[in-house]
């Protein structure tokens, strides 16, 4: 259709257009010769096919537009946006803690990593970045390695499922399901969690998790085996990956890719090990290389990384076990919410003692939690930015305040949107079939793309 809106060519992002270009041809799945017949005398096979935006294979709404000749692929481009929510803008419109809610829907998969950089940005402006807690420190590493662990799931997974290793993909969800039932257990949600907040945590462990936590670390290093034996030596899973969606180091320098890809090329960058934060520098643990840039490795990379993220909960569990009754949330009472909850007879989570105070005890604590709740703290004006490494790569949030109780802008560097750029890269020159596994081998999630 073309566009009849007068006014729509003052705008330059928003000029009048076909929306198709040349042939149309509607595919349902017959034969190719069917499909090309409507060629006629044309002297080329060459035709543009919608991969998306609602695809089993491109992860969610991302949209490929592929140029084919035959199965090969000429041209390949990304059509982004069909996800976009506004957040950051929403962000503007909300207090400091408020924020947390938002972010933490931005790429699903990973929502405690979207928690923990928003709020490390926000300790930063307010400068107590050396008073958080050293338990409330522990519990997010905890939550992100779980996280990891959750995330890489969901991408082997869906990677297995897309090209015919259904086994992996059960076995995949299986050992999610545990994952997020200990997110369940631990912060009353499976995902969108809001735990995290500026200055700790929103709660203490739960009796009982430092027990359900090891269980897991005993079921999980007895299962995760099962998919080097499914797939490390299966000759047809190898035949799928190898030497499909290369990409060298200096293609990686060069589009910003970070994290499994850049990775499978032999770097091991990993922000945990050179800009530690959260005390990561404490904890032992290896980051896996491998050196083949294609999408085998950054596979195998997603595997050993699994492993590597079990040996830090484990190391978080035993240092929790030592810390019972140690406080999760800022000392400061002008910038903490209260964290020591308990669930109370109207099945909200609000600490009775503070009820207690606040209501019987003391006019000038009402006051404060009023507006600490209804108005939030001010944040010192400034900006900042915190990069961490989520499991998709380099997560950057940067913050500008005006000095107000709300983000005078708040935008987040999401490592899906950055390596997604490297889709034409990997996909042009090989078959149609090949695309499926170059996009699920940068894992995006498109929630993290459009924002």
């Amino acid at each position: 259709m073309t566009t009849t809106d007068p006014n729509a060519t003052a705008d330059p992002y928003a000029q009048g257009r076909d929306t198709t270009e040349g042939k149309v041809f509607t595919v349902t799945g017959q034969d190719w010769d069917s499909v090309v017949s409507g060629l006629g005398d044309e002297p080329e096979e060459r035709i543009v096919v919608n991969m998306g935006p609602q695809h089993p294979s491109t992860h969610g709404v991302l949209r490929l537009i592929l140029e084919i000749e035959g199965e090969n692929v000429t041209e390949a481009r990304c059509g982004i946006g069909y996800l976009h929510t506004g957040i950051e803008k929403n962000m503007e419109f909300r207090s400091w803690t408020q924020g947390v809610t938002f972010c933490t829907r931005m790429d699903y998969l990973s929502p405690f990593y979207n928690e923990t950089a928003y709020c490390l940005a926000v300790e930063r402006l307010l400068g107590i970045e050396d008073q958080i807690p050293e338990k409330a420190n522990v519990m997010r590493v905890l939550l992100m390695e779980l996280n990891r662990i959750s995330s890489h799931l969901v991408c082997i997974a869906t990677g297995g499922m897309e090209i015919g290793a259904l086994t992996v993909m059960t076995i995949g969800f299986r050992e999610r399901e545990m994952t997020l039932d200990l997110f369940e257990l631990i912060t009353g949600l499976r995902m969108n969690h809001a735990f995290i907040r500026p200055g700790g945590v929103a709660q203490d462990l739960p009796p009982g998790a430092l027990d359900k936590i090891r269980d897991y670390i005993t079921w999980m290093n007895k299962h995760l085996p099962e998919y080097a034996e499914l797939c490390n030596a299966n000759p047809i899973f190898k035949a799928r990956l190898q030497d499909v969606g290369y990409l060298d180091l200096t293609g990686c320098m060069a589009l910003g890719i970070s994290g499994p890809p850049l990775r499978a090329t032999g770097y091991g960058l990993d922000l945990r090990k050179t800009q530690p934060y959260c005390g990561y520098e404490t904890y032992d643990f290896d980051v896996p290389t491998w050196d083949t840039a294609d999408s085998y490795g950054r596979f195998r990379i997603r595997l050993q990384e699994m492993h590597e993220s079990l040996k830090i909960v484990e190391q978080c569990a035993d240092r929790l076990a030592k810390m019972e009754g140690e406080p999760v949330m800022v000392a400061d009472k002008k910038i903490g919410w209260p964290s020591q909850l308990a669930v109370g007879n109207d099945g909200m989570g609000n600490s009775l003692d503070h009820i207690k105070h606040i209501m019987g005890e003391s006019m000038e604590a009402l006051i404060h939690h009023f507006k600490l709740v209804t108005e939030g703290f001010r944040v010192p004006a400034g900006q900042a930015y915190v990069a961490i490494e989520s499991p998709r790569g380099e997560l950057g949030c940067h913050l500008v305040s005006d000095g107000g109780t709300k983000p005078y802008r708040a935008h987040f560097r999401d490592p899906s949107f950055a390596n997604l750029q490297a889709m034409p890269i990997l996909c042009e020159g090989s078959q149609v079939a090949d695309v499926i596994v170059a996009v699920a081998s940068l894992d995006p999630v498109m929630g993290g793309v459009d924002r």
